[in-house]
């Protein structure tokens, strides 16, 4: 059997998607002065969606996405390729902080998904896009009455879930560690890079002007519009639609309400068909655990087994350094924790590691604005559940920015703000000190005093 530093050792530095692509630029970075009607920064999900909208609403309107490296460099090309339907985090947390509201947010989640589909489908994106479910797994006594109440809160809002009791779960995929299950019929898998390609391509051919390798520095005031000094020029532009999520945005107000977080994720190599026969997962599905410190795992469409969550790591003072991502310990508890859920696959070795930063808010839901007297908008805070909903977000933003009342606007989720996360030195103890407190529930079943007030306040994760 192999444990520890010695299953990784021949683990590569990369995002599995990647594999076989090459991860470079395709455009030139900025040169001089530029102008634009609309200037995107960020050429990730939320940034690439924006462009393709902004021009889809307005074929005439000049657009411009900068990105600091290359497209799909940050979470979009790290991700699991779980999309989710969910607007809010899941449904129960969507539920505790806006009970009258989650019709509209349950539909508006379903269209968007929907308006994926189709989108793909037409431009013909090849991301193995794959609307399968998932399947969530109780490890612990306790988490199956979690599971029991969250198909209870399923049923009420018409969302197709199945209970699964432990012998369900064993068969539907093989773990000694399974108690039971939850699988939820909405959502599935999606291959990020590919996706992330297919949409850079789109907004290319729609006129969209791109510059990787291009670094916004500053902006400020210019006549009636703004001014954006990056590392390689200047672009003028009337409007600045921000979609940095984890990294550090320029604008001060959303850094007090956005903080990174290192994901780290395995991969295996390729299994055989004798292999994912003893571990059955017939239905192909994603899978996820139950608890609050959670793995998210699924198969690729070359039958590797991708593997993260779990141990997500701030680094002191909002630290987002390239080298953040290796992290052999985070790396080797993963590798322990997949051969404990799937001890007959001790023979299959890890062939690629990676981590990628998730743009946390305290209420683990975006937060929406606008600065500069309405010349700039953003949608910054996934937190991990981007994949589907960064269209959403794009789309409020670019509402926002062109001053529209429109049913998105009008959410609660848009109109206020999450919890500012307190500056540091404090910021690095209370994120720790909440980290302890999630494990202790993931320990116990029991929602400790910090939590309680949490909850009460607005802050904390319930789904």
């Amino acid at each position: 059997m192999t444990h520890g530093r010695s299953a990784l050792a021949d683990a590569r530095p990369l995002p599995v998607w990647w594999e076989g692509r090459d991860p470079g630029a395709v455009s030139e970075p900025l040169q001089g002065t530029a102008q634009a009607e609309l200037l995107i920064v960020g050429g990730g999900f939320t940034g690439l969606w924006a462009a393709i909208q902004a021009v889809e609403e307005d074929p005439g309107r000049s657009v411009m996405v900068i990105e600091a490296q290359h497209v799909a460099a940050g979470a979009s090309g790290r991700n699991g390729g779980f999309v989710s339907p969910s607007l809010t985090h899941g449904l129960a947390h969507g539920h505790a902080h806006w009970p009258d509201e989650m019709p509209e947010l349950l539909r508006l989640g379903h269209q968007n998904l929907l308006e994926i589909e189709e989108f793909l489908a037409k431009e013909q994106v090849a991301a193995d896009l794959r609307l399968c479910g998932k399947t969530m797994f109780a490890t612990r006594p306790h988490e199956v009455d979690a599971l029991r109440e969250s198909h209870r809160l399923h049923q009420r809002y018409d969302e197709e879930t199945v209970l699964l009791d432990a012998d369900q779960a064993r068969a539907e995929v093989h773990s000694p560690t399974y108690l039971g299950g939850l699988t939820v019929a909405a959502g599935g898998l999606v291959d990020p890079v590919p996706l992330a390609l297919g949409l850079r391509d789109a907004a290319l051919s729609r006129g969209v002007v791109l510059h990787e390798q291009t670094t916004l520095r500053q902006i400020g005031r210019d006549g009636t519009g703004l001014r954006c000094l990056t590392d390689r020029g200047v672009v003028r532009a009337e409007q600045v639609l921000l979609a940095t999520n984890a990294f550090r945005p320029p604008l001060r107000r959303i850094r007090a309400h956005v903080l990174p977080v290192w994901d780290h994720v395995l991969a295996t190599e390729p299994l055989t068909a004798e292999q994912v026969g003893r571990i059955g997962w017939g239905a192909d599905q994603g899978l996820t655990d139950a608890g609050n410190q959670f793995h998210y795992y699924r198969r690729t469409s070359d039958d590797r087994i991708v593997w993260g969550g779990y141990d997500a790591i701030y680094y002191f003072g909002n630290r987002t350094d390239a080298e953040r991502e290796q992290r052999d310990e985070s790396h080797q508890l993963l590798a322990r924790q997949f051969r404990e859920t799937f001890p007959q696959l001790a023979d299959v070795a890890f062939t690629h590691r990676w981590a990628g930063m998730i743009d946390t808010t305290s209420r683990f839901t975006p937060v929406f604005g606008t600065a500069f007297g309405g010349r700039l908008g953003y949608a910054v805070g996934y937190t991990g559940l981007g994949v589907a909903s960064s269209r959403f977000g794009a789309r409020v933003a670019l509402d926002l920015l062109a001053g529209r009342d429109t049913e998105r606007t009008g959410l609660q989720m848009v109109r206020h703000r999450s919890v500012p996360f307190p500056p540091e030195p404090l910021r690095w103890p209370a994120v720790q000190m909440t980290r302890r407190a999630l494990a202790r529930e993931d320990e116990t079943g029991r929602r400790g005093l910090l939590l309680r007030t949490m909850d009460r306040f607005g802050v904390g994760f319930n789904s």
